[in-house]
């Protein structure tokens, strides 16, 4: 794939991807505020009907606008970052009340983000590629059946193809490190297409869908679990390893959700929607968010995110409060539990938020003194 272009012609310096980037933790912030709405906590009256939008600001808003972004890093072409930039625009628009609009921009920002593939099957054709832009099309068929009337649980598997698949294609590329078999290979691709057989099922038949798009989650976490490079970099040490311990966790998610998926289907209400989204959005698709996050910032702004300990602190405040709200809400009942661990999951989002951009200001300090103290000595040299 083409290497990023920060200058020259279609570049977008890393300013103006900051800008994108900002965008995103808008949405994201929207999206938390939506959250705390929907487990029922007093919240001002203006941040009220956040809640209704909370699953569009979060998958379209914030993910969205996160992934269209690296990619259009990664392909270097001025004409991709409208993707990002629609997306962005598109939480904005649902923040203002602008539904309509919105859902018309994610439209857009899911054509682009199609666009963004084609141009990558030019340059290289591979299976992770053809995986990841399987993603993009799910997220486009999501957003033109909202834009038609769909409802967003209607579409929630569909928003969960274009992440899902999105992830696999990135670890399927780094597992070519580990060399699986064909034989394994074979069976990734054949699992592939039972999650989106599924998923595109889901539009005329919801039940039959969600329940064959569960089988393959669970063969996919199968196959994560068994192949995925993370299995011997968890025995590494620093960022590798952090890197390790956010993504096998969220493998067993993907699996728990998958069996719900297959147990249940995916229902529009009640206990088993909230375990069976959230197992799969917050336990499987933000356990990936964090633990790609040190590799992908650095490589969007061009500004060190260096590893610190305490990012286990939001790792494990996610699983925590996944668990409380599973086990506790969700499966004994409590509703005190169930908003327990919802505030814990919206704690664990502010503080990656926050713990990433203190190490990245902590990490530009550090370059800047690093620079300096190498000017000093090639003075003293010269």
């Amino acid at each position: 794939m083409r290497p990023d272009r920060p200058t020259g012609v279609g570049g977008v310096g890393p300013r103006r991807r900051a800008l994108l980037l900002a965008g995103a933790g808008f949405a994201l912030l929207a999206g938390l505020t939506g959250a705390l709405v929907l487990l029922g906590l007093a919240m001002p009256a203006a941040s009220l009907r956040l809640g209704a939008v909370h699953g569009l600001l979060m998958a379209f808003g914030f993910l969205g606008t996160l992934v269209s972004l690296e990619r259009a890093v990664a392909l270097g072409r001025g004409w991709g970052y409208v993707a990002p930039l629609a997306s962005a625009a598109g939480a904005v628009m649902l923040v203002a009340g602008a539904v309509s609009a919105a859902t018309w921009l994610f439209v857009i920002a899911g054509a682009a983000f199609v666009a963004i593939y084609l141009a990558f099957d030019r340059i290289e054709r591979s299976v992770h590629g053809s995986v990841q832009a399987a993603g993009a099309a799910a997220w486009l068929g999501g957003a033109i059946l909202l834009a038609a009337g769909r409802s967003v649980g209607a579409i929630v598997p569909l928003l969960a193809a274009f992440l899902v698949l999105t992830i696999l294609g990135e670890r399927l590329e780094l597992s070519r490190v580990t060399r699986p078999p064909r034989a394994a290979q074979r069976a990734f691709v054949l699992a592939c297409l039972v999650f989106g057989g599924g998923v595109a099922l889901t539009v005329v038949a919801p039940d039959v869908g969600s329940r064959l798009a569960g089988a393959g989650m669970i063969a996919l976490a199968v196959w994560l679990g068994r192949f995925d490079i993370a299995r011997r970099t968890i025995r590494s040490t620093g960022v590798t390893r952090f890197i390790a311990a956010s993504l096998l966790p969220g493998y067993a998610w993907l699996a728990v959700a998958g069996a719900m998926w297959l147990a249940v289907g995916v229902p529009l209400a009640g206990p088993a929607y909230d375990a069976s989204l959230h197992a799969l959005f917050l336990g499987f698709v933000m356990s990936m968010v964090f633990g790609h996050a040190p590799v992908i910032l650095p490589a969007v702004l061009r500004l060190p995110l260096p590893y610190r300990p305490r990012f286990y602190a939001h790792l494990a405040l996610l699983h925590a409060g996944l668990l409380v709200r599973i086990v506790g809400g969700d499966l004994l009942g409590s509703v005190a539990a169930w908003q327990l661990g919802g505030v814990l999951n919206v704690t664990a989002l502010l503080v990656f938020l926050a713990s990433s951009v203190v190490a990245v200001i902590g990490g530009r300090k550090e370059q800047r003194a690093t620079r300096a103290t190498a000017r000093v000595r090639a003075d003293v040299g010269t």
